[in-house]
């Protein structure tokens, strides 16, 4: 998927066996170090100028600590927990900053709308419940067993009865399921 989406260097933590928590409530600094020299091995030697750290509590502060001197780490969500730990003294020793987004302001969202409208941009969802599987959707994301976005059909018995260009969506098809089924 992140190959499909332009990444060149990509680590999946969890086939290269990172654990960033020793038990519940105790980090791994040994693992954020590990992690850090991988990604180093990646890049020439270098360390990341942003993070977006989006599972939150599991990863957070693996993240704090592999961003460079001076860099970011946008926190945009906390799939995995909101109750993010990392040890401070490699944000604030190191001059990193963390900034929180959520999405967009008004003229921002305007042109991601249009954007999706041109067909640039996709709105992905990875798994669509139906009405009457609220429930089950709602526990899903409560419980983090969900991955990506999902969506609840409420006035509608299928997908894709919005659609206004059938020509449009079927070109980018691909691309708006690149995330089912993960």
């Amino acid at each position: 998927i992140c190959r499909a989406m332009g990444a060149d260097a990509i680590i999946d933590r969890n086939a290269e066996g990172y654990r960033f928590w020793k038990d519940e409530n105790t980090q791994d600094p040994k693992e954020w170090k590990r992690f850090g020299k991988r990604i180093r091995e990646l890049t020439g030697g270098e360390d990341i100028d942003i993070v977006f750290e989006h599972p939150g509590r599991e990863t957070f502060g693996a993240s704090v600590f592999v961003t460079r001197k001076g860099g970011t780490i946008t926190t945009c969500a906390s799939t995995s927990g909101y109750m993010h730990e990392y040890d401070n003294r490699y944000l604030w020793m190191s001059l990193k900053r963390i900034i929180g987004s959520h999405f967009a302001n008004y003229r921002e969202a305007w042109e991601a709308n249009r954007l999706i409208a041109k067909g640039k941009i996709h709105p992905t969802l990875s798994k669509v419940y139906s009405l009457e599987d609220t429930g089950q959707a709602a526990y899903d994301v409560h419980r983090n067993l969900h991955q990506g976005k999902v969506g609840v059909l409420c006035l509608a018995p299928e997908e894709g009865l919005g659609v206004r260009d059938h020509e449009k969506r079927a070109k980018h098809l691909d691309a708006i399921n690149r995330f089912r089924n993960i």
